[in-house]
């Protein structure tokens, strides 16, 4: 793992083509980072053709500019110099996986746990960090940030950090969210705008995995699921559901939440998240997903109670060596 920095414009100086991609299922950080990289590049190098490429995301980030130049068709015209995979290894890049095996230079900037070594020629992988946007705001010649580029970073690190609530956020976080601000974007609108606001079909799904949640494990665990002919019904898409394991997390006396949906027979792709001691991205990790700390997913076989037996049995192990810790500890 390389947790050096960088010169980015160094590694792209010479570059004639470069593309810029990341996860499937694009989450704030994954979009934010993205574009925030696109509209940096587009303006301190400006003799290369500079594209970003994602799955369709979200349309409450729109507000980013760059937004409306997205490719989500994959298209490239041409070879591409330098490859820049953002917040994710080359396994969860889908489309643009080929064009990154076949890419001159490839730099992987990320700050998954899961993402051991980096896939890139050159990484720049912590963990340790809030979000990629933050990595890539601490790669960025200050020269060339305007307050769009502050803007789409702000955006990115507020949604991996629960707007600055999990444990990932560290005082440097804050101290960098302060210095994005001062370049005098309306920062309370966009976290409206990308995080609260949800259609009125939205809200209707949230509150269908609020009433038909569960609490088990003596209170521990709350899980909702939803399943393919309700997304039929309201039309929904995968995007539709950002916020409901949030929703799930925060009630009172849960320590970890977990939510899902069917993406196909017998399948169904899961979120996590926990409060205190739980890492669910080991529970993510142990199903062939990942994530962070407090917050990861994975994609899983079998019917709703096949995957939920499946996954707390994953959660028990971690709860029951907190229980151990705590006895060791009141021994001492």
């Amino acid at each position: 793992m390389n947790m050096e920095k960088f010169d980015l414009l160094e590694a792209c100086k010479d570059a004639g083509r470069i593309f810029i991609s990341g996860h499937i299922r694009p989450d704030g950080d994954c979009v934010s980072s993205c574009l925030a990289m696109y509209l940096y590049l587009k303006k301190a190098v400006p003799a290369a053709v500079v594209q970003v490429a994602l799955e369709a995301p979200s349309e409450v980030f729109q507000c980013i500019k760059g937004f409306d130049e997205i490719d989500s068709t994959y298209t490239v015209e041409g070879a591409v110099d330098v490859f820049i995979a953002l917040d994710c290894e080359k396994s969860r890049l889908g489309a643009a996986a080929e064009i990154f095996d076949n890419a001159g230079k490839r730099i992987n900037i990320d700050h998954h746990v899961s993402n051991e070594r980096g896939c890139g020629d050159i990484n720049y992988v912590v963990p340790g960090y809030s979000s990629t946007a933050e990595l890539v705001y601490d790669l960025f010649d200050r020269q060339y940030v305007d307050a769009e580029i502050a803007k789409a970073v702000y955006i990115g690190i507020a949604h991996d950090t629960g707007i600055f609530k999990y444990s990932n956020t560290s005082p440097k976080t804050l101290r960098v969210a302060a210095e994005l601000i001062e370049y005098g974007f309306d920062f309370p609108a966009v976290i409206d705008q990308t995080f609260y606001e949800k259609t009125y079909a939205q809200n209707q799904l949230l509150g269908r995995a609020l009433l038909e949640s569960i609490v088990f494990m003596n209170g521990n665990c709350i899980v909702s699921a939803i399943d393919k002919k309700t997304l039929d019904f309201y039309n929904a898409a995968p995007k539709d559901l950002e916020g409901i394991v949030n929703q799930l997390r925060i009630t009172k006396g849960t320590e970890c939440a977990i939510f899902m949906y069917e993406t196909g027979n017998l399948e169904y792709k899961v979120s996590l998240r926990s409060c205190r001691y739980v890492d669910v991205s080991k529970v993510a990790a142990f199903f062939g997903g990942g994530g962070h700390v407090r917050a990861a997913g994975c994609t899983v076989n079998g019917t709703f109670h096949d995957v939920v037996n499946n996954i707390s049995k994953q959660i028990e192990l971690q709860m029951r060596a907190h229980e151990e810790e705590d006895k060791l500890a009141v021994k001492r």
